[in-house]
């Protein structure tokens, strides 16, 4: 028989790890049914009464659209929401979280026409009231669909008692806010141009634009002028044009006037085309850059100038219509390009606007609300629409010899963002909120609590002047949304909050028989009433004297005689009242937030469409902090779409790999920035989620046989001089970092803090060093209920550290940690305890200096047992011993105070020490194979020089020999 086959078999003896905590997370398979005993045992409500006592600190959700299944983009943001939030929970805070969805506008219209088609129907023939229910079953049915796939992702909140901004109690809330602006004095109606979706018939907000990159034809026309004597002194010409450049033909019949800058120079130039001279004026930083090489132009000589203002109320005939216009002012023309003579359409134009209430021009828009010219349009252009009128306008241009020059021009051009289509800027009749009429915000009450009463100064602030103040009371994350935000501020024209749409809250204004509007606090308020009661569908089932009830408005607006307004409100300003219908409506929750979290995009939208009313209505922000976050793209970078194969779809993922993956990539990933992914891009991550659940797998894993309570050694005991009072220093360093990443949000800093511990700290260095102990010390060991002790301190802080992001394994992890920390035994979830404390221990910098040390020849050696391997080939670090060279005694004092961690610091048999001359570093390192020299013990099978001094177990070491005895 071989010496082999009779060998003793020590398995059987080692403390070999145990734990439920499987290896294979089968989160797919798992998650579900933790989120079943979530539901079942009232998680969401257990944490809040854990917290009864505590302050409140109240993340708002922005609404997303109750349409259709949520993508990757919902995912993202609701996790982000969701760990910040548990964050706070176990800082200690009371964070009770409403979800909440937006429930009126295009969006979900758009479907219901899409089902009507189906169903053979014309929805423009539908009546309101059917549109409406059916939208309200659409909106109420993808509610609850998303409220579920958000649930799934473990996102924990009142998911029972959500607000819906479709529901009678939100709107009547909403119309208190309008309310508020009435009386005010900032609601006015007026003829203006506006964004117009051609394809929905309907003004559109700034936040519902989106710009993408367009070829359009851009004009240069000679616009006849009827010369007034002595405009230019020198020439003195009878007869010469005005040069004008625009990028929307489609625009020139609405032309009234022709804006110059009277600050700037403009020259008179002769010209030669198409074998005719003419004479044009054009600014004179311009003329070489135009007629400079310009197909069609022959020759061209400057021969007179004069400042823009000699060429006020000049008046000129129109190219093809049988109608004069004049030259006015306008400080916005400038002489970046084009000709510095600018088409102005006060119908068509913000800035053309302005122009033309200035200049008291007609606000004329030949175009109807489905984007075709009207009759008052010259023949050929009748019924056309817009993109059919660009090519007809230059050909007409071209007829007529006045189109100087055509160029293609490429622009960024502003769409509708729900049909994808270009919009139009068009004057109709809307209803505004004035941003720069100063006003006093009305008095402070117990429903509308605001920063103070209004005093001195105040009464002369514009909203604008108040949005600007009150960013700077704000915090934002990152820095550059402060930016963002004052820019948009500044340059937002008054706010257009009326659409021309069925689904949505009606404005409540009245018209009597002479078309004058009732709209005052009270009479809003009387329809809120009756919306509180009935819901918004009353506006359009109610007569104006049911609507009205209870309100007298007076002799000249009698009720039975009065018309209802046919427009709703833009849905933004629903969204943007949520401060109100929401946070203050709801006793458990705060006014103002404490955090606001969306997309960067929403500094157009909900950020700045929630900060203007509640500054119109209690005159604070409605948020203490702002959080924006990034975009999905390609992993180059790139947009992505959802024909593309990169395109992630959030509830496939969900059910491939399991929320808690995806929760993990979301916090691992710098959010403020894009952020590239891809399906593949989720199934390489599942390693970085492995490492971690491996990790806690092997901290549980070596406590089965540890009781907290009456094996664990003081911390105050364990000394510095040990790895484990190395690794309880990186310990306490990691609690401090992972809670100050939170803080700051910093979630992908959290992740890698708690990644690098893993791999390194515990992985690399101290978890493969206390193997040996572990497993081969006798049970109740000094030096293994030591390691058994920060085991279950790692264990505890980073299941602890690890919940906000992932919360099903954390949870899962904390109930195999047989004995919780004091005051947390009785907590059936890790949801329902507080962070983990630091160690408060007290590190000088000596003692860093000999850790730094340590480490730096725990490195040196790991390299030579590298080189050793490749050398000899299969070898086992057990088999080496390494041998510290030291010049001094107190150095060797130092590193002896370390004991058997020398030598299990790198996974070697054996550690000596040896002298070394005084050159060199005070302290170095020699890796010696012992396979010749020492026996290797049998039960740990580390090569030692004591191995057979033992009599009872001559093949053991002296320490597994002791260890055999008990």
């Amino acid at each position: 028989m071989s010496a082999d086959a009779t060998k003793k078999s020590y398995k059987d003896t080692l403390n070999l790890p145990q734990t439920g905590f499987p290896m294979e997370a089968k989160l797919v398979q798992n998650e579900p049914a933790r989120l079943k005993k979530w539901q079942e045992r009232k998680l969401y409500d257990a944490v809040l009464a854990a917290r009864a006592d505590a302050p409140k600190w109240i993340l708002h959700d922005g609404p997303p659209f109750a349409n259709g299944d949520i993508h990757i983009g919902h995912l993202i943001n609701k996790t982000l929401k969701d760990v910040i939030i548990r964050f706070r929970t176990m800082q200690g805070f009371l964070t009770p979280y409403v979800p909440g969805w937006d429930c009126h506008g295009l969006p979900i219209e758009h479907k219901i026409q899409e089902q009507f088609k189906k169903e053979g129907k014309n929805f423009r023939e539908v009546g309101t009231l059917e549109m409406r229910q059916r939208c309200f079953a659409y909106a109420q049915n993808y509610a609850g669909v998303q409220s579920e796939q958000f649930q799934r992702l473990g996102i924990l909140g009142d998911w029972a008692h959500p607000y819906l901004t479709m529901v009678p109690p939100y709107e009547a809330a909403t119309l208190e806010v309008f309310a508020r602006f009435v009386e005010a004095g900032l609601v006015y109606k007026k003829l203006k141009p506006v964004p117009w979706s051609v394809a929905n018939q309907t003004a559109l907000a700034d936040a519902e634009l989106e710009y993408e990159d367009v070829t359009d034809p851009s004009v240069f026309v000679e616009f006849p002028a009827q010369a007034k004597p002595h405009v230019f002194g020198k020439a003195n010409p009878s007869a010469f044009h005005l040069l004008v450049w625009t990028t929307t033909p489609w625009t020139l019949p609405a032309n009234l006037a022709i804006a110059v800058n009277s600050r700037v120079d403009y020259a008179l130039v002769r010209y030669r085309r198409g074998e005719v001279e003419r004479l044009g004026v054009i600014a004179a930083d311009l003329v070489k850059s135009f007629f400079e090489g310009r197909t069609g132009i022959e020759q061209y000589e400057v021969i007179d100038s004069v400042s823009g203002d000699a060429l006020l109320g000049l008046e000129y005939t129109h190219p093809f219509i049988d109608r004069n216009g004049r030259v006015v002012e306008a400080d916005y023309v400038t002489t970046t390009d084009g000709t510095g003579l600018v088409h102005t359409a006060p119908g068509h134009g913000e800035e053309d606007y302005e122009t033309g209430i200035r200049e008291k021009l007609d606000i004329y828009s030949p175009v109807l609300a489905n984007g075709r010219f009207d009759d008052s349009v010259p023949e050929f252009l009748r019924g056309k629409s817009t993109k059919e009128g660009n090519p007809l306008i230059v050909a007409e241009l071209k007829a007529r010899d006045v189109l100087l020059a055509e160029v293609p021009i490429k622009h960024s051009y502003p769409h509708d963002w729900r049909s994808k289509t270009p919009i139009i800027f068009r004057a109709t009749e809307q209803w505004f909120v004035a941003m720069d009429k100063g006003y006093t915000p009305s008095k402070t009450n117990a429903d509308f609590p605001s920063s103070g009463t209004p005093g001195e100064g105040q009464s002369e602030q514009s909203l604008r002047d108040r949005a600007l103040a009150a960013k700077d009371a704000v915090a934002f994350v990152p820095e550059w949304g402060k930016h963002r935000l004052e820019g948009m501020l500044k340059s937002r024209p008054d706010w257009c909050v009326s659409r021309q749409r069925a689904w949505g809250l009606p404005i409540p204004v009245f018209y009597n028989e002479q078309g004058e509007a009732l709209l005052t606090g009270d009479s809003v308020r009387a329809v809120a009433n009756r919306f509180a009661e009935k819901g918004s569908d009353a506006w359009f089932t109610d007569s104006p004297a049911e609507l009205l009830a209870g309100f007298d408005p007076g002799p000249k607006f009698p009720k039975d005689k009065l018309r209802k307004e046919t427009d709703i409100f833009d849905v933004w300003f629903e969204s943007g009242s949520s401060w109100h219908s929401c946070l203050q409506a709801r006793h458990d929750l705060a006014f103002p937030a404490d955090l606001y979290l969306e997309g960067s995009d929403q500094h157009r939208g909900w950020f700045q469409l929630s900060l203007l009313p509640s500054l119109g209505a209690t005159g604070q922000p409605p948020y203490k902090q702002v959080l924006t976050h990034g975009f999905v793209v390609k992993p180059d970078g790139r947009k992505v779409s959802k024909s593309d194969k990169e395109y992630v779809t959030a509830t496939q993922e969900i059910d491939r790999h399991g929320a808690d993956l995806l929760r993990l990539w979301t916090s691992s990933v710098d959010y403020q920035n894009d952020i590239p992914t891809s399906p593949k891009v989720l199934q390489e991550f599942g390693d970085k989620y492995r490492k971690i659940r491996n990790t806690l797998r092997y901290l549980l894993s070596n406590l089965y046989d540890f009781n907290a309570d009456t094996d664990a050694v003081k911390v105050a005991d364990i000394p510095l001089s040990s790895l484990d009072g190395w690794a309880l220093a990186e310990l306490d360093q990691l609690i401090g970092d992972v809670v100050e990443a939170y803080d700051t949000y910093q979630l992908h800093r959290v992740f890698k803090l708690l990644h690098e511990f893993c791999t390194v700290q515990i992985s690399s260095v101290y978890g493969n060093a206390m193997k040996d102990r572990l497993y081969c010390d006798a049970p109740n060991s000094p030096l293994r209920r030591r390691s058994q002790t920060v085991m279950q301190l790692m264990a505890v802080a980073l299941t602890k550290l690890l919940a906000p992001i992932c919360v099903f394994t954390a949870d899962e992890a904390w109930e195999q940690i047989t004995h919780k920390p004091a005051g947390e035994k009785d907590a059936w979830s890790v949801h329902l305890t507080k962070l983990p404390e630091r160690l408060k221990l007290e590190i000088s910098a000596d003692q860093r200096e000999e850790w730094k040390q340590l480490m730096a020849l725990r490195s040196d050696a790991l390299g030579q047992l590298d080189k050793l391997t490749r050398q000899i080939g299969k070898y086992k670090a057990l088999d080496a011993e390494i041998v510290f060279k030291v010049d001094d005694d107190a150095t060797r004092r130092k590193l002896q105070a370390y004991g058997v961690d020398l030598e299990d610091m790198v996974g070697c048999g054996h550690h000596q020490f040896a002298e070394k001359g005084p050159a060199g570093p005070a302290a170095v390192v020699e890796v010696l194979d012992r396979r010749e020299t020492y026996q290797a013990c049998a039960r740990s099978w580390k090569r030692r020089p004591d191995v057979g001094t033992d009599a009872q177990y001559p093949d053991l070491s002296l320490r597994d020999a002791a260890a055999m005895r008990g």
